[in-house]
């Protein structure tokens, strides 16, 4: 059950430096320089409002502050996962029924799939990780699903009824700053199993020393290219917390939106705008649903690959095989 341990306490882990993050640059300042002759004239430029839903978390209090509506998602989705694992946990039995038995067969499966990705060895010390990124992006993605989540909230009233522009809930990892933050806390962790696996010369020879057995003027030759190969490779590196944090944020930001976009489809009559945006949506909710599904796993597999790539090698994948 050590593993379960560690899943909990990392559920919150990853979810508090997203939220730091998310707080940091939630809601940008506007800037206080205008134009001479609308100072002098006393008029305010014309701010043009934002169609849709904004791109980036809105604070939940009216003079702005700490607390923003994806940061209460993250705290919301973090304690639900910690309490359902403590409540599946508290009465370990022999023979698992009900919760016990379904939180055993997630960990289980997950522990299984993951080993025959990146082999037994590796799955020991990284499985914690790979196993919370997982729950806890499917739990977030799922969780901005619920109705209320981006529809209660704060707004005025406007030309087709009351519009919400500030909601309570919003998805988090429809969020830049909190799929970067995850991002950025694997490329952390990937570098520390780098240098615990591979050391740092193996890491090292690994990016920038040659491949295959060469012999003669080649062999210089191979090592040349190599080296050459190894910074197109640095820049790959570099670039796996951009890639990671902008596909799922743009697969979460872009379903939000077209439940936004459905719901609203029809406006007149006001009979046919209640019904239509009711049931429209709906069919788009389970493609939403596995939409969320596809892409914690997709997450989970890129950084589990990732990983391997750099802490297992030839000879040792021969092992795993044998």
């Amino acid at each position: 059950m050590q593993p379960l341990r560690l899943i909990i306490a990392c559920a919150f882990l990853v979810c508090v430096p997203a939220a730091a993050l998310n707080a940091a640059t939630g809601d940008a300042a506007p800037s206080a320089a205008q134009p001479a002759a609308l100072a002098a004239s006393g008029a305010s430029p014309a701010v043009p409002a934002e169609q849709g839903i904004p791109h980036s978390a809105q604070s939940l209090g009216h003079q702005g502050g700490f607390i923003t509506n994806s940061m209460l998602v993250t705290w919301i989705v973090a304690v639900g996962v910690i309490l359902f694992a403590r409540f599946a946990t508290r009465k370990i039995q022999k023979v698992p029924s009900g919760a016990q038995n379904f939180w055993e067969w997630l960990v289980e499966g997950l522990y299984g799939f993951l080993e025959s990705i990146i082999g037994s060895r590796l799955v020991k010390k990284t499985f914690w990780f790979f196993a919370t990124i997982f729950i806890f992006i499917l739990a977030t993605n799922w969780f901005g699903l619920i109705p209320g989540a981006g529809t209660i909230g704060w707004g005025h009233q406007g030309e087709h009824g009351f519009e919400v522009t500030r909601p309570l809930l919003r998805a988090g990892n429809a969020d830049l700053n909190m799929t970067f933050a995850m991002a950025m806390i694997f490329f952390a962790c990937w570098t520390v199993w780098a240098l615990q696996f591979s050391g740092v010369k193996g890491t090292f020879l690994h990016i920038f020393g040659p491949q295959g057995d060469s012999t003669g003027v080649i062999k210089y030759f191979m090592i040349v290219v190599f080296f050459a190969v190894g910074f197109l490779e640095m820049l790959s590196i570099a670039f796996r917390p951009i890639s990671l944090s902008f596909r799922l944020y743009g697969n979460m930001f872009a379903g939000e939106n077209l439940l936004e976009a459905m719901s609203n489809l029809v406006q007149h009559p006001a009979w046919a705008r209640v019904v239509f945006g009711a049931l429209l949506p709906v069919p788009f909710y389970f493609m939403e649903l596995l939409v969320g599904f596809i892409q914690a796993v997709v997450f989970m597999l890129l950084t589990a690959v990732f990983t391997a790539l750099i802490c297992t090698h030839e000879e040792e994948a021969g092992e795993e095989h044998h």
